[in-house]
């Protein structure tokens, strides 16, 4: 399953949890709870389906473990809407959303109360690009990320919007993303 799709999907959330736990330091709190976050992206110029439409897709063996893996992180499949995710104030909170995540590398060069530029580098993933996320206040955010992935030799351009909303302060049945993952 170590698909460049699936690589793409790791990146973008990846990059999504980075912006969450250094947002979390530097302006004002999320509100914990529930969170609707929807990716668009693209790669090599080419609109990829969102995650629910490749979901579909797949083989039930992979689309079962697919799901396992999301629902062990916090995160529900979602639908053409986005995907949901939960989060407490612990969660929020936690200095370990700063950490670097694996192998990747991040260098911010701005990070006022509205808007963050940075600069990543997955090595061991092959992914090198720039982001910027805009918080236009606790409840609502968006994350521009633009770069290249490598997989076997071949460069790919990746692009990914990522629109995060909350929606309220009860997570359901969708577990609390674990702050200390």
């Amino acid at each position: 399953m170590n698909t460049p799709s699936f690589r793409f999907s790791i990146v973008a959330g990846v990059l999504a949890v980075a912006v969450l736990g250094v947002q979390a330091q530097t302006t004002p709190p999320l509100k914990p709870g529930l969170w609707q976050i929807h990716i668009d992206s693209e790669v090599d110029g080419q609109k990829r389906p969102d995650m629910a439409e490749r979901m579909k897709n797949m083989d039930p063996e992979a689309r079962a473990k697919m799901e396992a893996a999301m629902k062990a992180r916090g995160m529900d499949a979602g639908d053409s809407s986005g995907r949901k995710i939960c989060y407490t104030r612990e969660t929020l909170d936690r200095g370990r959303w700063a950490e670097q995540q694996g192998s990747c590398k991040t260098d911010y060069s701005n990070r006022s109360a509205g808007m963050w530029k940075w600069h990543s580098s997955c090595k061991e993933i092959g992914y090198e690009g720039d982001g910027e996320a805009t918080f236009s206040n606790s409840e609502n955010y968006v994350v521009k990320s633009a770069g290249v992935m490598t997989s076997g030799g071949k460069a790919r351009s990746t692009k990914s919007t990522i629109t995060a909303k909350w929606l309220g302060s009860d997570c359901g049945d969708i577990k609390p993303v674990d702050p200390k993952q």
